[in-house]
């Protein structure tokens, strides 16, 4: 047997078991979707307040709601992109990591369509 043979063998079970990478991604797309679910109703909320006093979102209220919708499906598919292929432990902690970000980010949004509300409609 050549050495080559032998350094590769043990290196090729590094995955996790597919019930572990679609628990874990599952059961952390929950909160992602949560957020998403948060964003659509703020974005539905404010519409319809704007609209009970005769105004509307203008471009950046719309792009701040649609994106803030979209964001958690990226980074929820950037965390599985990175850890579907790693170990159980990594899978969940990239997974934490990212809905520490979509919470960020989430703050981020509230605070700024809190205090800027005029430039969101118009």
């Amino acid at each position: 047997m050549s050495t080559e043979a032998m350094d590769a063998a043990p290196t090729a079970s590094r995955r996790s078991p597919t019930w572990l990478v679609a628990t874990i991604s599952g059961f952390f797309g929950l909160f992602y979707v949560y957020a998403m679910w948060n964003a659509i109703g703020n974005l539905v909320q404010t519409v319809q307040v704007a609209g009970d006093l005769g105004l509307s979102l203008n471009a950046l209220g719309w792009f701040l709601w649609i994106f803030a919708t979209a964001f958690p499906l990226l980074i929820w598919g950037a965390a599985f992109a990175l850890g579907s292929r790693r170990k159980g432990h990594e899978l969940l902690l990239i997974m934490l990591a990212g809905l520490a970000l979509v919470a960020v980010f989430w703050l981020n949004v509230i605070a700024y369509s809190t205090l800027n509300t005029s430039l969101l409609v118009g």
